[in-house]
This record gives structure tokens, sequence and C-alpha cells, in this order.
């Protein structure tokens, strides 16, 4: 189901991830997103020293307990599912989001174990006080390589700032997904596409 493309390309979100894995709710609530990632940079690293080269069961705790609490996956699924998002019935609806959230716990937890120390640099977000969506961009930088461009798309949901959308050198994730998730179901329909995913997430 996932083009060697995707693959590829949620390989190169390994050290782009990294910024969102210790921030507290808390903070999430108080910094605009910008400051909020940087702030959370430095934990995020001295948490992966902590774990031992491919202990994936410490890197799934870590991605469902830090990671996951600042994405909206109900939106970033119905934006994957795209405009067949309108045919799913409530009930697949909660199936699409429960298992495209398990398929990124397995998504993130393979990028991490690639982090091998990159520099991340954000810039500051031309936002107004009262913007309910942002961009925060940001540059990886790996010795001997060209930096990599990272955008996180976020709005505020409640009083917290949740991602919805990654873009890695202007190619966005959910947007790569879609052409995956839309041929599946033109071919299989909403459940085959939600069998799909179950199959993927158990190791199929």
């Amino acid at each position: 189901m996932l083009e060697p493309r995707l693959a590829a390309l949620l390989r190169r979100l390994a050290a782009a991830a990294l910024m969102l894995l210790a921030a507290p709710l808390a903070l999430s609530q108080e910094l605009a997103p910008e400051v909020l990632m940087r702030t959370v940079s430095d934990e995020v690293v001295a948490s992966m020293k902590q774990i031992a080269p491919g202990d994936t069961d410490k890197l799934a705790a870590l991605v469902e307990a830090k990671i996951l609490p600042h994405f909206d996956f109900a939106r970033a699924t119905q934006i994957a599912v795209g405009a067949n998002w309108r045919q799913a019935s409530p009930a697949q609806r909660e199936r699409l989001i429960e298992e495209f959230r398990t398929l990124l716990v397995r998504t993130y937890s393979g990028a991490l174990a690639g982090y091998r120390g990159q520099a991340i640099n954000f810039r500051p977000v031309r936002a107004r006080p009262d913007d309910t969506e942002v961009t925060v961009r940001s540059q990886v930088r790996q010795p001997g390589a060209e930096p990599i461009a990272v955008d996180y798309d976020m709005h505020k949901s409640g009083a917290a700032w949740k991602v919805f959308d990654v873009r890695i050198s202007g190619i966005s994730l959910v947007a790569t997904y879609r052409s995956a998730f839309n041929e599946t179901v033109r071919n299989h329909g909403i459940d085959g596409l939600i069998g799909t995913l179950a199959t993927k997430n158990r190791g199929g």
C-alpha cells in the first residue's frame, strides 16, 4: 500500500520528528508554536540518549507518550482520506482515525531509530495574535548534506497547538498518504482501506 517514495519520505522524518517529543501539554498551551518546538528540542535529544539502539518497544512508547499528543489525528486522517471521507460512516471514521494513529506510531518509531544527532533550526512564525493556523518552518542540518526544509502545519485546538500535516522539502506527508489511500478505496472501498491499514499495523 505504501509507495517506495513514501517510505523514503518517512525515513527523512527521523530528525524532524524529534522536536515534538518532550513537550508537556502545559507548554503547548502557553508558548507560541515555534517557541514550543524550539524549547523541547533539547529535551528530546536527552530523551533519546536514554534509549538503547534497536529498542523498538521504548521508541514506540516514547512516540505514544510524547509525539502523538501534539497531533490532531481527526483532521490529519480526514485530509489523508480526502473526498472519500464523506462516504465513510461515523463508525468507519473512528476506525480510520484509530488505524491511522497506529500507523503513525509505527512510522515515527522507525524514523527515530535513524536519529544521528542532526541539528534543527527554526524560523520565526509570521502570524497575527488572533491567527488559529500557522506554519512552523525549520531546517534539519546534517554534516555533508544539504539542509532539509521541514514545515509543520499547525492549528489551535482549544488552548493547545496541534500538528495536522508535515511537509518535507515541500512534499506533504498527509497528501502522500492520500494518493495511496485513494487507490485502495477505489479498488476495495472504505472497509478495504480500514482492513489494509489494520493488516499493515499488525506487521502484515
